[in-house]
């Protein structure tokens, strides 16, 4: 018998002073039974770094053809892409050809690192294609934070990033490894 989701219900407010957005999302998120909890948080964190009104969460790991979050235009034109962890070169092509903008968040350490320097001479010509780095101390950080029920704060100024639940802060700067060229 297969596990089910896990649900986890998130009041997100989002506090972005680098692009003048200030929201509150209230986010029903289903973990897949093979989601960490550090992923889940990572998504959570991705999703208030693209924080936006026509932002979503997809199916996710349930699915290979979708991003974990995306952001679609009023006529359902794919604006945003984020995925994360370490995709496949062929996805990340595929990717920056169905979508405006890509963005993933790769993270894993010493994993990570090597991924992008297998990857990274074959995405120069994307122009439309970001890769942030976090690092293992922040993403097991913010996997402690995780509970099903949740009233996430994010302050993000100058790049950085605090992210705090209750009484525990979490600071996270993710590291630019590319950057789109527009």
């Amino acid at each position: 018998m297969a596990q089910k989701s896990t649900i986890y219900k998130v009041e997100l407010s989002v506090s972005d002073m680098d692009r003048h957005y200030y929201e509150t999302h209230k986010l029903t998120i289903a973990k897949h039974p093979s989601e960490t909890d550090e992923r889940l948080m990572v998504r959570l964190l991705a999703f208030a770094l693209n924080a936006h009104e026509n932002l979503e969460m997809t199916k996710g790991l349930s699915t290979d053809d979708e991003p974990d979050i995306w952001q679609k235009s009023l006529s359902n034109e794919l604006e945003l892409w984020v995925a994360l962890g370490l995709p496949s070169e062929k996805i990340v092509r595929q990717s920056c050809g169905k979508s405006d903008n890509v963005v993933i968040y790769c993270y894993g350490g010493r994993t990570a690192e090597v991924w992008w320097d297998k990857i990274k001479n074959s995405t120069t010509r994307f122009d439309n294609l970001q890769v942030l780095n976090l690092t293992e101390q922040n993403t097991t950080e913010l996997a402690a934070l995780a509970s099903r029920s949740m009233k996430l704060q994010v302050n993000i100024q100058d790049g950085d990033v605090m992210v705090s639940v209750d009484d525990s802060i979490v600071y996270v700067t993710p590291v630019k490894w590319k950057d789109t060229d527009h």
